[in-house]
């Protein structure tokens, strides 16, 4: 299993593929075992991945102590630093792009170029959907919120319209919440992280931003709105920004979108 110490925990990563690097950072609660994952991506066949739990998360350790943006950027930077990895190609896809931010913020020389999916930079541009918001809720309230911030479209208009559908959308959803939550520290991992992510703002810092940038996220994300989108676009030189037919699952859910994010990754 590969595990390494990154400064104050120890960190379960994953290396695979070949092609040029790509250090992959995932979104709120991501878990590597579960699956389908970015390595079921069209991803995979292009490029040498590296992606892994971040503090709090998966197999990672769950220090009980305040979480920041700042420690999930240089807990990414250190890792770096322990594979021998001097600079990749960067993706940050919801919460992971929200690191992905920081990240490039606090250490330009390691990011050659940047992808920032289905996310916000919070402050004056606009933040994503507080979802610590939701832990109160009971699980099948909870898991049909979900569904309706993940795409405006499953409203309820679209629930009553398609009652069998959504059921499977409902229980697939609280399968997924149920996904290791009796593991040790697994909900206060998970608290951790929604607290840190609460205070996530780059948007003055966002002009320094000096490598290309691939804005793209889903018409119809209640979660990352595209509002949020468009003004990361415009405080970033020269971004690049496009959205797809989907909602916050939008890689899922239009064939285009990984290939467009492949070619803006392997152009020269």
């Amino acid at each position: 299993m590969p595990f390494t110490i990154v400064r104050d925990i120890q960190m379960y990563y994953e290396v695979k593929g070949e092609g040029p690097r790509l250090m992959f950072i995932s979104g709120t609660g991501g878990d590597l075992r579960r699956k389908p994952n970015l390595f079921n991506s069209p991803l995979a066949e292009r490029f040498k991945i590296l992606a892994f739990d971040q503090r709090g998360l998966g197999q990672t350790d769950k220090p009980d102590t305040p979480y920041t943006m700042f420690n999930y950027a240089s807990d990414a930077d250190a890792l770096l630093e322990a594979l021998g990895w001097n600079s990749c190609l960067v993706m940050g896809v919801s919460f992971g792009g929200m690191v992905a931010q920081e990240f490039a913020l606090y250490y330009p020389q390691r990011v050659e170029k940047l992808v920032l999916a289905c996310t916000s930079s919070g402050g004056a541009g606009g933040a994503s959907y507080p979802l610590h918001e939701l832990s109160g809720l009971k699980l099948e309230e909870r898991a049909i919120k979900m569904i309706e911030l993940l795409d405006t479209r499953y409203n309820e208009a679209w629930q009553e319209a398609h009652p069998k559908q959504f059921k499977v959308m409902v229980d697939q959803m609280i399968s997924t919440y149920m996904f290791g939550a009796e593991e040790p520290g697994r909900a206060m991992g998970a608290r951790r992280q929604l607290e840190a992510r609460i205070k996530h703002d780059t948007y003055d810092r966002l002009p320094n931003l000096k490598v290309p940038v691939y804005l793209c996220g889903g018409k119809y994300d209640g979660i990352s709105p595209p509002e949020n989108l468009r003004a990361l676009c415009d405080r970033i030189p020269n971004a690049r920004l496009e959205f797809f037919e989907g909602g916050h699952m939008f890689l899922l859910q239009d064939l285009r979108a990984y290939k467009c994010v492949i070619e803006f990754l392997i152009q020269e």
